[in-house]
């Protein structure tokens, strides 16, 4: 299946959380191709707990490998992932995504969270006959405004969850820290045996807090160098704790799937819209 690049003709809307979701979403947004083609995207190592209601032609997505003809979905939630995501579609994709933070998508999911962790599940599985009725309310909708007041109403009456104080507290610590903060210390302000404090993250947060700091820290070195605030790749990776550029270029091989410098060329050639690095802070 030939790829011809990143979608450049589609259409976008974009609802950042209100008051009543600030802290469970970063945000909701609506997606419609406007020219046929094969496209492709990557996502590295998300932060964010997506929701996606597919209205189009489904997308074919994969974790850590080109997808095929088997990796097509529908609509589905998606747990984290310390790796690349791939995403293919053919120019009729059409849809509508509720970005869930990482403390948001325990109140939505609850223990379930757990099995969204690397894996993409059907709506149906997740949330049942009231997730297919939110997908038949979605498709009759006439505009993207609509679609965001519905599915902010679905958001704020189903997230009846609530994450505990400590773990709440110790994704903030590793947040503000960007991702710094020793596991060790956080367990034993909190009161915690580092091994309860690791069982804990995994039942809320779907992964350990090794594995959420690693990707914390990525995220900030990504939003350095986007943001021209280092001046080379050496001091993006001093800036962002890491041990030298050669650390720095092994963490985007395994969490981007490519070099930190064809990283930051694709993203010079993507649309903005789709690339904005994660912001482990944003409504945290």
């Amino acid at each position: 299946m030939l790829a011809i690049g990143a979608p450049s003709a589609f259409e976008f809307a974009h609802r950042p959380p209100s008051l009543r979701t600030a802290g469970l979403i970063s945000g909701m947004s609506g997606y419609r191709e406007t020219a046929p083609g094969r496209f492709t995207q990557r996502m590295a190592a998300p932060l964010r707990v997506p929701l996606i209601i597919s209205l189009g032609s489904p997308f074919l997505i994969a974790f850590g490998r080109e997808p095929d003809a088997a990796d097509r979905r529908g609509s589905f939630a998606a747990g984290l992932h310390a790796g690349p995501v791939h995403i293919l579609s053919d120019g009729g994709a059409e849809s509508i995504r509720v970005d869930f933070t990482l403390l948001g998508a325990y109140r939505l999911f609850g223990g379930a969270v757990v099995d969204l962790t690397a894996r993409m599940v059907d709506i149906s599985n997740i949330l049942g006959s009231e997730g297919r009725q939110l997908h038949q309310r979605l498709g009759e909708m006439p505009c993207w405004q609509r679609r965001f007041d519905l599915l902010e109403d679905f958001v704020v009456k189903r997230a009846n969850g609530r994450p505990s104080r400590e773990i709440a507290y110790a994704y903030h610590r590793l947040a503000v820290s960007s991702g710094g903060a020793r596991i060790t210390a956080l367990a034993q302000e909190i009161g915690w045996s580092r091994k309860h404090l690791v069982e804990r993250f995994r039942a809320e947060l779907g992964l350990a807090p090794k594995p959420i700091a690693r990707m914390i820290r990525f995220h900030h070195a990504c939003r350095l160098a986007q943001t021209g605030a280092t001046r080379d790749w050496a001091g993006t990776a001093a800036e962002s704790g890491y041990s030298d550029q050669s650390h720095l270029s092994r963490e985007f091989a395994a969490l981007a799937g490519e070099s930190p410098t064809a990283w930051a060329r694709r993203m010079a050639l993507s649309d903005s819209r789709l690339t904005r690095p994660d912001d482990a802070l944003a409504g945290w």
